[in-house]
């Protein structure tokens, strides 16, 4: 009479076998994601990001990139800003730091200075703050109001204008982020977006800085800003 065979692979087996299945994996183009370690000292800088410039450090298109400004290694974007958005950018070396900023669970806010073409009426401010159908959904309630032209730098080139249509500045505040959500929303209510410059995020903030401008947070300012998350 056969005995059947009970016993349990030692974890020496396991190991064998896992080892295996690497090898077919490798051999078969799979590839396995493995996270940044994370580091000693975490870094946190802020950037107002010119027009035209992409949000990473390379480009096969010689475009201009992260790179022609910032002279930190190993830091990387939080959240994306498009090409022809403007404004507050923040990097760090820290994966964690990183998908807190960026991972929209955490709902961090953002604050926008949005230029658009046309005078906005109440209804279509209210249509904003109360959220828009999207292609991807509704948006969030959102808190936006009409400001005065705020005192900033001249675009580079200038926004393109239509003689005899005004043109009208709101502050739009939003705790998501849809890929280019706030150009959506504003064309959603008929509010062409001309510019749009990200002021704030989380609690990181432009102030200070001229367009390709960058600091980074000192050790206070971090231990501050952790002390809020």
């Amino acid at each position: 009479m056969l005995q059947q065979n009970t016993k349990k692979p030692s974890f020496g087996q396991k190991k064998h076998i896992n080892k295996a299945k690497n090898s077919r994996n490798s051999r078969q183009g799979v590839k396995r994601k493995t996270k940044r370690p994370e580091p000693a000292v975490v870094k946190v800088v802020l950037f107002n990001k010119p027009y035209d410039v992409l949000t990473q450090f390379t480009d096969d298109q010689h475009r201009k990139t992260l790179k022609d400004y910032i002279p930190i290694e190993n830091v990387y974007a939080a959240g994306r800003l498009d090409k022809d958005s403007e404004g507050l950018l923040v990097l760090t070396n820290s994966g964690k730091l990183q998908n807190v900023l960026a991972n929209p669970k955490f709902d961090k806010s953002k604050l926008y200075w949005v230029q658009v073409e046309g005078e906005p009426n109440q209804q279509q401010l209210q249509q904003l703050r109360q959220g828009v159908e999207l292609k991807d959904g509704k948006t969030k309630p959102a808190k936006v109001r009409l400001i005065e032209p705020p005192a900033i730098w001249p675009r580079n080139p200038p926004i393109r204008e239509r003689k005899n249509i005004p043109t009208s500045w709101l502050e739009i505040g939003l705790q998501e982020g849809k890929n280019r959500q706030v150009r959506r929303m504003t064309a959603h209510v008929g509010l062409p977006t001309l510019r749009l410059i990200r002021h704030q995020f989380s609690s990181f903030s432009i102030d200070g800085l001229a367009p390709g401008e960058w600091r980074e947070l000192d050790t206070e300012e971090f231990k501050q800003y952790l002390e809020q998350i």
